[in-house]
């Protein structure tokens, strides 16, 4: 699930992936351990059901320890495959905790409010209001080019307004950031879907600056804002366990 910087033998609980009830704990080398569980020798698929143990025993671990997340469905045949895995990686392992520790990952996603935005287009871009008005009693079958035209220019609008909205995001929250990664998108009123590793001494600032996007654009943006994660935009190990 994920590496540590622990020396002591210690469980989680019951959280292992596969719904068999299979204890989460660590195995230890020198000053660090891997969180792990016992498992079948298969692969998983990467799915809803499969991923949300995976994240729940890495948030679990997280509430007591700095966490450098593993790529899901990393499989080593025995305990001693993955001591050897530490003893060989020890030193990059401690290296990207220590890089990693005392930060958080902040999750922001801001989208627009479909029932306000369009009629906010409507009223900044003159050209597509006139055009409106000017067919709108026309019948239908005689304003079909104008129609397409006017849902044209509206998407350009609307593409406009999400990258103006999306720079101001980034600028107003960057300077706090060490580091930030922007998502995919989804759907045509999503402005942002981005993470933000954050230095715990500035969390507070940063969920400031938050709210103040809030309230500039709270009538218009709908924002989710989701904190503490563990920073799988940042740190994604990847073992290969074959090679040791």
């Amino acid at each position: 699930y994920c590496i540590i910087a622990s020396n002591e033998a210690r469980s989680f609980g019951t959280l292992g992936i596969g719904d068999r009830g299979d204890e989460v704990y660590t195995i230890c080398f020198n000053d660090i351990a891997a969180v792990v569980s016992s498992s079948s020798i298969k692969k998983y698929p990467v799915s809803r059901e499969n991923l949300i143990p995976h994240e729940k025993a890495v948030e679990e671990v997280m509430k007591y320890y700095t966490v450098l997340p593993v790529r899901f469905c990393t499989i080593a045949e025995d305990e001693n495959k993955v001591k050897k895995i530490l003893e060989r990686e020890h030193d990059r392992f401690v290296e990207l905790l220590k890089n990693i520790e005392g930060k958080k990952e902040l999750g922001l996603k801001a989208i627009f409010k479909e029932d306000v935005i369009y009629k906010d287009i409507l009223e900044k871009y003159e050209d597509i209001r006139i055009l409106k008005e000017k067919i709108a009693a026309l019948p239908p079958e005689k304003t079909y080019y104008q129609r397409m035209e006017i849902g044209e220019m509206v998407k350009a609008a609307l593409e406009k307004e999400k990258g103006k909205c999306k720079e101001d995001i980034l600028n107003t929250l960057s300077p706090l950031a060490v580091e930030i990664k922007t998502n995919y998108i989804y759907g045509e009123l999503m402005i942002i879907n981005a993470a933000f590793l954050v230095e715990e001494s500035k969390e507070v600032e940063f969920d400031q600056r938050v709210n103040e996007l809030n309230v500039k654009y709270g009538d218009k943006v709908k924002f989710k804002y989701v904190g503490t994660l563990p920073p799988f935009n940042f740190v994604n190990l990847v073992i290969e366990t074959g090679q040791y």
